[in-house]
């Protein structure tokens, strides 16, 4: 059984789940389809083609589904819209834009907390429980890995990556790829592990300490892409994380984000990757 107020829309090619629950003034519109024990807190707006999976919750004026902020996408243009995975958290006023393609949705993954206005863009793609902070976005074709989080008002740009348990810190603008493990403190340089999120995760200290030698060596300084893979390949041969972060260089598009620069804060680099 599901329950759907009054004065929600629903439409007629939606399909609900068992125990779903729609709230007041909610409008599903297109080929949506809402899983198990899905709840719609009221005036959601969601429009197909949409899937969301078993669970997840979205709360007042959460708007997702609505065509891409592209002006190479033409409305009626054939889309794969949005796919949500199971016990997400949209919270108020989160957006999530349709793909512009016809093959592969805007894609968010299980276990994701969307805080506040936050925004995920077009054909961008969200991994298993990554958080979105109050006003984080993510412009088109983005990915952010697993257990990732982007603090309150962060942006990653259009094609822009952040690896698995990485961690951008409050209103920085990041333009370069952002390895795994790794803090962003501003827009230029990264600051150096996200430790509390790797002790956190239960990382055992010995590959901690593999990955603190193996940031020093690759991203304290500037390097080719070929030494850089070359360092890379070496750590990983008795740091098995450090593999993360080979795999994610030899597969970038844009720049890596560089560490600090070694002539100007290699004393707050130090301090930061102390603590």
């Amino acid at each position: 059984m599901h329950s759907i107020h009054p004065t929600a829309v629903v439409s007629k090619e939606c399909e609900l789940g068992d125990g779903v629950e729609i709230g007041p003034y909610c409008v599903i519109s297109g080929r949506v389809k809402l899983g198990n024990g899905v709840r719609l807190l009221g005036h959601v707006q969601l429009t197909g083609p949409l899937t969301v999976g078993n669970g997840t919750t979205m709360y007042p004026f959460a708007c997702i589904g609505f065509n891409a902020q592209d002006f190479k996408f033409k409305p009626g243009d054939p889309t794969a819209g949005v796919v949500i995975g199971q016990n997400s958290v949209l919270r108020e006023y989160v957006t999530v834009h349709a793909a512009t393609k016809a093959d592969q949705p805007t894609r968010i993954g299980d276990n994701v907390l969307m805080m506040c206005h936050s925004h995920v863009g077009h054909d961008a793609a969200i991994d298993n429980r990554v958080i979105l902070v109050n006003g984080a976005s993510l412009a088109g074709h983005s990915h952010v890995a697993e257990g990732a989080t982007l603090s309150a008002y962060a942006c990653l740009h259009q094609f822009g990556r952040v690896g698995k348990m990485a961690f951008i810190s409050a209103s920085v603008a990041v333009a370069n790829d952002v390895p795994a493990y790794c803090i962003v403190a501003n827009r230029r340089f990264m600051a150096g592990l996200n430790l509390v999120g790797l002790r956190r995760a239960g990382m055992p200290p010995a590959h901690i300490t593999g990955l603190r030698d193996a940031y020093r060596d690759a991203f304290r300084v500037h390097r080719t892409r070929e030494d850089l893979l070359r360092i890379l390949e070496e750590r990983a041969r008795t740091c098995p994380p450090v593999e993360e972060w080979l795999r994610f260089v030899q597969t970038r598009k844009r720049p890596i984000m560089p560490g600090f620069d070694r002539s100007e804060t290699s004393e707050a680099a130090d301090a930061a990757e102390a603590t």
